[in-house]
């Protein structure tokens, strides 16, 4: 019984930890470059990308699952993914989920400069 009430438990933190909770606008740069706030923008290979609000979201919404690292935990190693997918695609797997991942909420903007800097990690 024991066990069963454990387990019972560990999956429903699971499942609301992969909810995150990346909802909001806040920390959103959409303006591009350096405003003064710290953000870094740099060009990747999907696109412009505030790395300071990537790395942010990503700690936020993602890292539980996929691990602060990105070398996985419960979700798989990220430290590659953009040779295997391209940011639309991860874009794509962000808002509608694939396999167990459910679909993350989140502005179109914050989703995109996640997927662009998941995209340059090779």
């Amino acid at each position: 019984m024991n066990k069963k009430l454990l387990t019972a438990l560990f999956g429903t933190a699971l499942v609301l930890g992969a909810c995150g909770g990346g909802g909001g606008d806040e920390g959103t740069d959409t303006g591009g470059g350096d405003n003064g706030g710290g953000s870094t923008s740099q060009e990747q290979a999907g696109g412009d990308v505030d790395t300071q609000a990537a790395e942010q979201a990503y700690e936020q919404s993602c890292a539980s699952c996929h691990g602060g690292d990105l070398t996985g935990a419960v979700g798989p190693n990220l430290t590659q993914v953009g040779s295997k997918y391209s940011a639309d695609e991860i874009a794509d797997i962000i808002k509608n989920g694939k396999g167990q991942m459910p679909a993350q909420g989140g502005n179109v903007e914050n989703v995109e400069n996640l997927a662009n800097w998941l995209a340059a990690k090779k």
